[in-house]
This record gives structure tokens, sequence and C-alpha cells, in this order.
């Protein structure tokens, strides 16, 4: 079950949306860039894995950063930096899911198909936790089925004496190799990221030593497979240039192949897929937005529910807000790499905090990693980091000074409300020197 939900959580939307614009980085090799994400992802699971199941209590990054790095703001940031990324990940699944792939069906303009989408996820989100966990179920079985078929199609195309495998093996005209699949690899990264999550419900799991490590592995090399294949088959059925010129890339394939798989069919498929990627995610955006509210590190105002279904109404309106307002300043591919700019400070402390927590042990036998892969995960973080154009950066330090207000604010307010309380009980009683 754990394997199967952190799966769901990884597989799906980014592929959809996405090869299109990697075939545009680097021609028809899209499997490359695929496979150093995953290979980057791996060196950054080992250390969720290690600090998962050593301290399986502990839900997330923003709890491992407190333990190793002893500062709430540092941990406030990390945490900030998963809900922003969470927010920014919703907006540009919204685009994806009015383009080509919506187009099928009904003609609309991005941005306004994106805003009646959102609406929509913030309602099935705002039902119930029950519902949605079900409605992701169901997606899962469909997304996933669409890459296989996109992966059937496209061998019988080949097959049948179509299609041209050395588009697989070519790179664009102009296009250094090594720094073309690098660069391209932050996108490809994007389909990986999803995995973290799982820390959040290690504590309904059996044994997490044993099964944890399995599952996280396990999800992410299925996951990497499938990518590959799908990415391989995308160039061998289209050339790079309409991969590349298309918002629903997928959907030219399985029409290029010939093999009668309605149109319509398929963009529905698509679009479950990008649907239950938005879901999650905001899912995750309003729930981590409501416990951070409840710890008081955001304004309380977002931990208020509603009466009956107890879902954090105020949270889920003003995450679904402001993905709305993020899918009116830019594309999916600027939106995607902002998403992996902020999680890559949620990874490059992950990492770290793996090597800080060493000096830190527990009774209970734990998955441990090989010291370099910490190492290597933080050096990861630290490149792709380099590879991040100016204008994500800017985006990414936007949100996250935002961020830093939103904590002096609540600070403050904290304090005012501390020091009304303490006036309130001359006799100190109730008041803590924490």
């Amino acid at each position: 079950m754990l394997f199967l939900f952190i799966l769901g959580d990884v597989l799906g939307a980014g592929v959809y949306a996405l090869v299109g614009v990697i075939a545009a980085e680097v021609g028809g090799v899209t499997w490359a860039p695929m496979i150093v994400a995953l290979l980057l992802a791996l060196l950054t699971a080992a250390s969720y894995a290690e600090l998962v199941t050593k301290y399986p209590k502990a839900g997330g990054s923003a709890v491992f950063a407190e333990r190793a790095y002893r500062s709430t703001f540092v941990s406030f940031l990390v945490g900030f930096s998963m809900l922003a990324a969470g927010i920014v990940s919703a907006a540009g699944l919204s685009l994806a899911f009015s383009g080509d792939y919506l187009g099928t069906f009904i003609d609309v303009p991005p941005v306004l198909g994106a805003i009646v989408f959102l609406v929509a996820v913030a309602v099935l989100n705002a039902r119930g936790i029950k519902e949605s966990v079900r409605t992701n179920l169901v997606m899962t079985v469909i997304e996933t089925s669409g890459l296989v078929l996109v992966v059937v199609t496209a061998a019988i195309l080949l097959g049948g004496g179509g299609g041209d495998l050395s588009r697989a093996v070519t790179f664009a005209e102009g296009v250094d190799p090594v720094f073309g699949v690098f660069g391209a690899a932050i996108l490809a990264y994007y389909s990986f990221v999803g995995f973290e999550t799982s820390a959040n419900v290690i504590e309904e799991v059996k044994d997490p030593s044993r099964v944890y490590p399995r599952a996280l592995f396990g999800s992410l090399l299925v996951a990497g497979v499938m990518y590959v294949l799908v990415g391989t088959a995308a160039s061998v059925a289209l050339p790079a240039e309409d991969l590349a010129t298309s918002s629903g890339p997928l959907l030219d394939v399985v029409a290029a192949s010939g093999v009668g798989v309605p149109a319509w069919l398929f963009s529905l498929i698509a679009l479950i897929a990008v649907a239950n990627g938005a879901l999650l995610t905001l899912i995750m955006a309003s729930r981590l937005a409501y416990g951070m509210a409840k710890q008081r590190l955001l304004p309380a105002a977002l931990g208020r529910v509603l009466p009956n279904r107890r879902t954090p109404w105020v949270a889920i309106l003003v995450t679904t807000a402001c993905a709305m307002a993020l899918a009116f300043t830019g594309d999916v591919a600027t939106l995607a790499e902002t998403v992996v700019l902020l999680l890559l400070f949620v990874f490059l402390s992950t990492n770290v905090a793996v090597l800080v927590l060493r000096r830190e042990t527990v009774e209970h036998e734990h998955w441990r990693a090989w010291t370099v892969i910490p190492v290597l995960g933080a050096l990861s973080c630290v490149f792709l980091l380099t590879q991040q154009s100016g204008e994500v950066w800017l985006r990414g330090l936007v949100l996250l000074a935002v961020g830093a207000v939103l904590y002096l604010i609540t600070a403050l307010a904290r304090r005012r409300t501390d020091r009304r309380g303490a006036v309130d009980r001359p006799d100190g009683a109730g008041r803590t020197d924490a």
C-alpha cells in the first residue's frame, strides 16, 4: 500500500505535461534526462529513507531540519518551501490541464480553463480527505494505464514499419550533449518529486525500517522505467520539433501511431492524470498550511475548519487563490522549474540533516545510507540550483521572502497574544518560559 501511495504521488502528471518541453531542450534523447533525474532523486530518497526510519514518528523535512539545526526559523523556511512548491505545482498543472488535452473537448483560453479547474479541485478538496483519497486511487490506475498505452501504441507503430528509432538517440541541432542533458534534467526532476510526502504517513506503516526503503526505492525505480519508456516512445513516434510545439505531446504520439485510439479517450486519461496530480498537491499544501497555523507558525485563520466536514476551508481557499494568481505569471515549464528550485532547498536541508544527525543514536534498528550518498545528494542539489535561470531564482526568492514576512508577522502576533495572556494571569498561571 505504501508503494502504491508513493507511486501515485510520483507517477503521471509531470510526464504528461513535460515530454514536449524536454524534447525542446535535448531533441529526441528524452530518456537521458529522465535517467539523470532518477539517479539524482534516488540520492535524496536515500537520505529520506534513513531519517524517516530513524525517526518514524517525525513527520517530514521541516521536523528533520528543526531537530538537526535547532532553529525554528530554518524549520519554518523548509516547511514553507514545501508549501510554496505545492502551490506553484498546482498552478503549473492547472495550465497543463487547460492545454491541448482539454482542447480536444472545448476551446477555452488556457488561464480561464486553469481557474475553473482549480475551483473544481478546491471543491473536491473541501469535501473531505476520504473522498479525495478514493478519487486518487481511481485516478492513479487510469493515469498509469495511459502511460502504458503510449508505450504500446508506439511499439505497434515501430513494429509496423513506422516511426524512427534513430530519433531516440539524436540530439537537437546545436545542443551540447552534456549541458543539454543536465539542463533538461531539471525539468525531468519535476516528474520524480512527490516521494518526499511519504514521510508524513510513516506512523501508519508497520515495521517502517524494513518496509519504507523497499516501497520508496521500488516506486521510484518503477516510475523511472516507465518515464524512460514513454520518453523513448514519444521520440520514436514523432520528431522532437513536433513534440516541442505541443502542450499535449502524448496525445500527438498516440494519434501518430495510427492504432485508432480515439483522441477524446486519451485526452480524458491525460486530463485525469493531471487532475490527480493537482488534487494531491493541493491536499498536501492546504493540510500543511493548516498544520503550520495550528503550530502558530502561520496566521491562525488558516486553522479554521468547516463545522461538519472538518476540512481546513480557509487554508484550501488561500492556497487555491495563490495557485490561481500564479497561473497568470508563467508557463508550465517555468512553474515546474520553480517547484524544483523550492524543493531543492528542502532536499539540500534533508541531505545535510542526515550528516548532522549521525551523532544521535536511537534504540531501534533503522536503514542507513552510505555516508557518501547524502554528501552526493547535497552536492547534486547545489549543482541543480546553479542550473536554474535568473527568472526562476527571482520567483523562488520572492516566495521565500513572502514566507519570511509571514513568519515575522505571525511571531509578533503570537508575542502580543502571549503578553496579553500573561497580563490576564498576573499570578503567572499557565505561562511558560519556552
